[in-house]
């Protein structure tokens, strides 16, 4: 019931926010969806690159179903165990490999990544502090701060039409 209840205002919030877009006929959308990767085992401190946690993986398995009537273009993450594996049930879903990328080289060729992403639906699967400054940086100015350390539920949304763009953050947990 609470997943349905999630689903339906998920849908609720992107019909609203799609209505905010003037289309026309020769229109080209590009939307991007930023998450964070998802709980992280945490037994060994010592672990720099530690794999997802079994809550982790069940909210990995929820993104993917929750995004699931998303047809993504390509899925971008980060070189971790965590982000990886968070990407890893949209992957299968969409039959895509992960497309790596380096923060903050990204920020830094954002003009480049916009250009090759144009016209297309992207995941991108990154972290605390390296998500919101992603949509930042797509957006075009500081909108969104990091994210605290216990928040793996914001869905960043930012789309572009014709140059122009809309965004919206949802928390989904």
């Amino acid at each position: 019931m609470k997943q349905l209840i999630l689903v339906l205002t998920l849908i609720t919030s992107f019909t609203t926010f799609s209505q905010n877009i003037a289309l026309n006929k020769n229109s080209e959308v590009t939307t991007y969806y930023f998450i964070r990767h998802a709980e992280k085992d945490q037994s060994n401190s010592a672990d720099k690159n530690p794999h997802l946690s079994k809550e982790g993986l069940d909210r990995a398995v929820n993104w993917s179903t929750i995004l699931g009537n998303v047809k993504f273009d390509a899925i971008y993450s980060t070189d971790y165990h965590r982000t990886n594996e968070t990407a890893a049930p949209a992957l299968k879903k969409n039959k895509l490999y992960i497309t790596s990328y380096e923060f903050p080289k990204i920020i830094q060729e954002v003009d480049a990544f916009l250009k090759e992403t144009k016209g297309k639906n992207i995941l991108i699967v990154g972290h605390s502090n390296t998500t919101p400054v992603f949509a930042n940086a797509i957006i075009g100015y500081k909108k969104y701060e990091n994210m605290s350390e216990d928040n793996y539920g914001n869905l960043y949304i930012v789309t572009i039409v014709d140059g122009k763009v809309t965004d919206t953050v949802l928390n989904i947990n």
